[in-house]
């Protein structure tokens, strides 16, 4: 099996343009069971023009980095619901 095809998928994902949030659910004893946190990346080429991602954002990216932090907020909300539907 390739790396990239064993590696954990997140629950969901949120992408404005060249920002992307990964939403990953979590399990432990935080909030009674599972739990979701979020990394987020944005992606660029390089000079050789190769795809590559960064962990740093500059001032014309924040605003795009609030909306997708924004959606990411709210789709943990439906996740969470979805789930909380799915114990009953």
């Amino acid at each position: 099996m390739k790396n990239e095809e064993s590696k954990t998928k997140p629950a969901a994902e949120v992408r404005y343009g060249n920002i992307r949030a990964a939403i990953w659910r979590n399990e432990g004893k935080k909030n009674g069971g599972a739990y979701f946190t979020v990394s987020i990346e944005r992606s660029y080429r390089d000079d050789e023009g190769e795809f590559r991602t960064s962990h740093s954002f500059g001032r014309d990216d924040l605003l795009l980095l609030a909306k997708v932090a924004d959606a990411a907020h709210s789709q943990i909300f439906e996740l969470q619901r979805e789930e909380y539907a799915n114990e009953e």
